[in-house]
Order: structure tokens, then sequence, then C-alpha cells
């Protein structure tokens, strides 16, 4: 017999709520994972988390940064043309697409911490071979398996969602996750020892230099824990339960009263989860967002470093003069080799401290506006300011827009994050977040192109591309259909089977 849409949904909602009890003994006491991670509240074991998985965004830093400040090095070396010069990028970003999903699915199946450790093994180890590439060809591979390796570092952020109690979720994240403070200090950290190491001992030493903040975090991983909320979904009480009192202990907390029971799930995280109907919507817009953040983020990045290398400002796409006769070959032709000077590597740290000046106003309005609202305004002001970049003023001026740019996208980034890691239960919030970063990684493939070879020929029309993209992420980010702001996590899907059977 068919069931009205409302009451499956009404159906759903009952089977989430009740989801995590069964018939105990008369009279026992019963708790959950997430009673627990709110009784002991937050303290010092939270800031040792917010610390050790933080820093793994400063390697993830280093590593995506690294382009940017290699790319002028390698096209003089090398000889490589604008679609070349791109194509490195693009292939990091299809390795982080291809690996994000199987990794997400591996997380679901054998955990967040089994995971994070093998992709931080894999990106050092490839890492360290890039620097002794022989040629271009392989260069473009090994930085993909790098692209591979970092997918599985989004791992990091899972474990902290799922390990902090809701009310401080919309203030941690936004100072702990990759794309903030600690991506802005690999930012910094990369384009400093650029600026030191690159005009002396080359790019291949700042590669091996840059893999050293990977190698020592992979140290420190024995101190983090496997997450209590995977251990519990897949029936390992004993070890969540562990895990729970040593947070505790370290809190100087005490534990609920009575005893962890929630039921194993049999069924791990699906892709055809993500588009069931509860889902199917909220699954469509946030890749769509996803995919149009990353297309910004990374636009502004590679933009920022080709109107440092060829000077396009004011629209113009005018070659440099011909006329004169000292001017070689190599920089009337395709191949230029213009290196990044003092002044450069100057632009590119003050724009990328840009990626913390809205963290009060980001968190106030995760917070007080919500995840959607908030990230709707943040993506209309993108919009705008990629279209100020056209104005024609000083180099100062460019600076600011920039810096402001670094700003806003780096609040998407934030907010979307947060977003996703909320939105999805916890047997499929892993494959949620690798799947989503997938589809961001298709906007960091396309970015590269426009940025450094679309920009070249119409620097006006790239603007223009990058600020609709923003306009319609800001329209999906607004009508998302689940407000995440002061909600629970969720434990599974429970009537799924149910619906399905219908």
């Amino acid at each position: 017999m068919a069931i009205a849409p409302k009451a499956a949904e009404n159906a759903i909602g009952l089977e989430e709520i009740h989801a995590e009890r069964q018939e105990h003994p008369k009279g026992q006491k019963t708790f959950t994972v997430e009673e627990a991670v709110e009784t002991i509240g937050f303290g010092r074991f939270h800031i040792m988390l917010f610390l050790i998985m933080g820093s793994t965004g400063v390697a993830e830093a280093m590593e995506i940064m690294l382009i940017a400040v290699v790319s002028p090095l390698i096209r003089c070396e090398w000889q490589l043309q604008d679609w070349q010069v791109a194509l490195v990028t693009t292939m990091v970003f299809f390795g982080y697409m291809v690996f994000s999903i199987v990794l997400g699915l591996l997380a679901d199946r054998y955990g967040r911490w089994k995971i994070l450790l093998l992709s931080f093994l894999w990106a050092a180890y490839f890492s360290l071979l890039t620097s002794f590439a022989p040629s271009y060809i392989w260069f473009v591979f090994l930085r993909a398996m790098v692209g591979g390796g970092v997918s599985g570092h989004a791992q990091g952020l899972i474990i902290k969602t799922e390990f902090l109690p809701t009310k401080y979720r919309g203030y941690m994240l936004p100072l702990g996750k990759s794309e903030h403070v600690f991506w802005l200090a690999g930012s910094l950290l990369i384009i400093g020892l650029a600026s030191v190491v690159n005009p002396t001992i080359g790019w291949r030493w700042l590669i091996r230099i840059a893999s050293i903040p990977g190698i020592l975090l992979i140290l420190v991983f024995k101190f983090i824990p496997e997450s209590a909320r995977y251990n519990i979904s897949t029936g390992n009480v004993a070890a969540a339960l562990a895990t729970l009192q040593r947070i505790a202990k370290m809190n100087g907390a005490v534990m609920p009263e009575g005893v962890l029971r929630e039921p194993a799930k049999e069924r791990r995280g699906r892709f055809k989860d993500l588009i069931h109907p509860k889902y199917f919507r909220t699954t469509l817009q946030i890749w769509i967002v996803w995919l149009g953040i990353a297309f910004a983020y990374y636009g502004v990045i590679l933009a920022s470093a080709e109107l440092l290398e060829r000077d396009l400002v004011c629209g113009s796409t005018a070659p440099p003069a011909q006329d004169s006769g000292d001017d070689s070959e190599e920089s009337r032709g395709p191949c230029h080799c213009h290196l990044f000077g003092p002044a450069a590597y100057q632009t590119m740290i003050i724009s990328t401290v840009g990626e913390i000046a809205l963290n009060p106003l980001n968190i106030l309005g995760i917070n007080f506006l919500g995840r959607r609202l908030s990230l709707c305004i943040t993506m209309g002001c993108t919009a705008l300011f990629f279209l100020l970049l056209n104005i024609c003023t000083s180099s100062t001026g460019m600076t600011g827009f920039l810096f402001m740019l670094r700003a806003l996208v780096s609040a998407n980034f934030n907010t979307i994050y947060i977003y996703t890691a909320e939105v999805y239960p916890t047997t499929m919030r892993a494959l949620g977040m690798g799947t989503s970063g997938s589809l961001c990684r298709v906007g960091a493939m396309v970015a590269p192109f426009i940025s450094q070879v679309l920009m070249s020929a119409s620097f006006i029309g790239a603007l223009c591309l990058f600020s609709s993209v923003c306009v319609v992420c800001a329209i999906s980010a607004f009508t998302l259909p689940i407000e995440t702001k002061g909600r629970a996590l969720q434990v599974c899907i429970t009537a799924l089977g149910y619906l399905n059977a219908l």
C-alpha cells in the first residue's frame, strides 16, 4: 500500500529520533554517544584535537599552494605553454576528485583514523618523488598522486566534527578547519619559503621542504583516537566507551550515568543513500555549491599569480611591447619566462592574509543567521568583488580587491564544510564529504583554464564567468532545504529500508 509523502517524511523523522533506542531491562539507564559528548563538554582533549587535526591544514595548504609559486619556474625550465601550466593544477585536482570518493567509502567502512594516516603517508611519499621528476609528464603524474593523498585529509575535519559538542561546532570548526587559520599558516609558509628557496637552491628543494610538515604530523596521530560515533555505528561499543572515558578523564568531566547502548548499523554509507528522496535535493544543491566555491576559490589564487606574473590589469590583454630591440623571443612567445620578484611575493602574502579577515563576522553569521543565509551573503559579495577586479586602479587597490576576494572565498569554504559535515548522518557522513569534495574538485579542475588561459584572452570574460557561478551558488545556498544551526548530528537513516519496501 502506498504511503503519502508527508507521512513518509514524518516516519523518517520519528525513526531518526528513536533510532538509538532499544528495549533494555526495566529501570536500567542508558545513554548515547551524542549525550556523552554533550555531557563531557569542551576541554583539554578538544584543544589537542584542534591543534593536531587543524595542523593537517598546514600540510594540505603547502601541497596545494605549491603549484602557484612553482608554475613560473617549471614554465621556464620546460618551456611550457599556458594550457600545459594549467594542466598541472587540473591534474592535481583530478587525483583529488578520484580519491575523495574512494577514501570516503573506505573511511565509512574501515574508520576515519586509518584512512587519514594512509592519506598522509601517500601524499608525503609522492610529494618527495615529485622533487625528482625528470620531465613535465612525470611531474604532472606525480602531482596528481599527491592530490589523491591530500584528498584524505578531509577525514580530520570529520573526526573533529564528531567529537565536538553541538554548541561549540559553529565556533571551533571555522577556526580549526583546514581552509582557515591552519590553511592560512601553510599558505604563508610556502610563499615565504618560495621567496627564499626558489631564487637560491631551486623549486625541487622547495617541494622537499614542503613535505616535512606532513611527515611530522604522522608521528603525532597516535594521540588521536578513532571516532566514537564510527565505532558505535559498527557495533564496537567497547572501543567507543573507552574513547569517551578517555576524553572525560582528559577534560576532568564525568560520564553520563548508565550503559552505552546504540544498535550496530548493518548498512554502511552507500552512494544511493545520498540521492534518496530525503536527501536528494540537499545533496544536489550541496554539490552545486561545492563545485562553485572551489571554482571561485582556486580561480582567485591562480588569477592572483597570473596577474602578478603578466600584469593583466584594467582588462588589458595587450602583450608586452614588441618594438624594443632587446626583447627576447621567450618574452614574446607563448612560453614566456617571467619569474616572481620580491614585490609579487609581498602581494601574495598580503592577499593570503585575507583568509582570516572575515573570521569574526563569519562565525557570528554562522551562529546567528544560520549556515544557509550566511553562505548566501558571502557568495553574493564574492560575485561583486570579482567584477570589481576589472576597475582600473593602482597596485595597492588591486591588492585590496584580492585581499577581500580571498577573505570571501575562504568564508564560503568554511561555511559549506561545516554544513556538509552536519547535514548527513554518521553512517554516510564521510561519503557525503568525499563525494562533495570530488564535485568541488571539478570546479578546481576547470579554474586553471579560466585563470591561466581564458584570462589572457579576455580578462572581463573570465571575471564575468566567475561572478555568474557565484550568483548561482548564492541562490542554491539560500534555498537549501535543511538548516543545521543548533541541530544534533544524526546517527542513521533507519527508514530507508522501510520506504524502499513500499
